[in-house]
């Protein structure tokens, strides 16, 4: 047998790391994740129903523990130092794991049972993702499975902060702290609705699309994930006011056929949309844009059986499948 003693009693007590592993209290990480996110001690106060004093008692033990300034106060200023910063982030992945703590605990049974949670951009059409959840539903019928649709960098800092077992989304910055594999490649073309003055017309180029007003996304942008989209609206001399944009998909599909202007759109999607005559398409139509769709996950995360049976069924149906089946357009 051994104890909690003991396993300290042989680590090296000089050592700043192990003391602070040892000594720091856990619910003052909880509290400065609050503290980060306000403006200001009195709201963080009344976010975690304390006193002020109480607070400031808080941070200045949290402080003197870790040895750095993490905010800095003054009359009008409120916000984190370079180290307040760090501590937020590793803060965010230690709450988040001790969370986790009771799921794991309660899923430790013969039968799968646990809950997965996927974070998701709008409107993934993907064959290969929908078998993977038939065959994880008639594998594990006593588990359950949420999916939240998001804008994909809000499934990233779910996934980062571990409030999601998955993301599926797309990628433009990769963090080394998370794994991706591409799901599947879309391709995107340029769209109008019914009342446009180009909708229904035929044997247009690119220069008939100049000056006319955009809507898009709110990742079409040249330092984000949809930087080619962004590209073919530029070469095409769309006007530079966008009149409209979305994190959603169905949205940005709303405000094309509603007239709001000319917008990019998955061709794959929209297929049923263009023999309903609700979109038509504009070119180019040879030149279009290749977007990849990504799986991604915490490699640290202790995930419960349920989400590694699922994140398993998913990646083997990856492996089996040529990239060539996994391309829509």
């Amino acid at each position: 047998m051994f104890n909690i003693d003991e396993i300290y009693s042989g680590m090296d007590n000089s050592d700043p790391t192990e003391r602070l592993a040892r000594d720091l209290d856990w619910n003052l990480l909880r509290t400065f994740v609050v503290i980060a996110k306000s403006k200001s001690l009195t709201e963080a106060a009344e976010v975690l129903r304390l006193k002020q004093p109480t607070l400031s008692s808080a941070l200045k033990r949290l402080e003197d523990r870790i040895g750095k300034k993490l905010i800095e106060r003054s009359p009008g200023r409120f916000h984190l130092t370079a180290a307040g910063k760090v501590l937020e982030r590793e803060a965010i992945e230690i709450h988040g794991a001790m969370l986790r703590l009771g799921t794991l605990m309660r899923d430790v049974t013969d039968e799968v049972k646990g809950h997965v949670r996927i974070a998701m951009a709008s409107h993934v059409i993907c064959p290969v993702f929908n078998e993977a959840l038939t065959e994880f539903h008639a594998t594990h019928p006593m588990a359950t499975l949420s999916i939240d649709v998001t804008a994909s960098r809000f499934a990233l800092e779910n996934l980062t902060a571990r409030h999601a077992s998955l993301a599926v989304c797309l990628v433009h910055d990769r963090s080394p702290k998370l794994k991706y594999r591409r799901l599947y490649q879309e391709y995107f073309g340029l769209f109008c609705g019914p009342s446009h003055p180009l909708f229904g017309k035929e044997n247009l180029t690119t220069a008939d699309l100049a000056g006319h007003s955009s809507v898009s996304f709110v990742t079409d942008q040249m330092d984000d994930a949809l930087r080619p989209v962004t590209l073919m609206r530029a070469e095409a001399h769309l006007s530079d006011r966008v009149v409209g944009n979305s994190a959603h998909l169905e949205e940005v599909r709303r405000m094309i056929i509603a007239g709001l202007g000319i917008g990019p759109l998955p061709i794959h999607v929209v297929r049923r949309d263009l023999e309903d005559g609700y979109l038509w398409q504009l070119p180019p139509y040879e030149d279009m844009r290749k977007i990849d769709v990504y799986v991604v996950w915490n490699p640290k995360a202790q995930l419960n059986r349920a989400e590694q049976a699922f994140l398993d069924a998913l990646i083997t149906r990856i492996d089996q499948t040529d990239i060539s089946e996994r391309t829509y357009r």
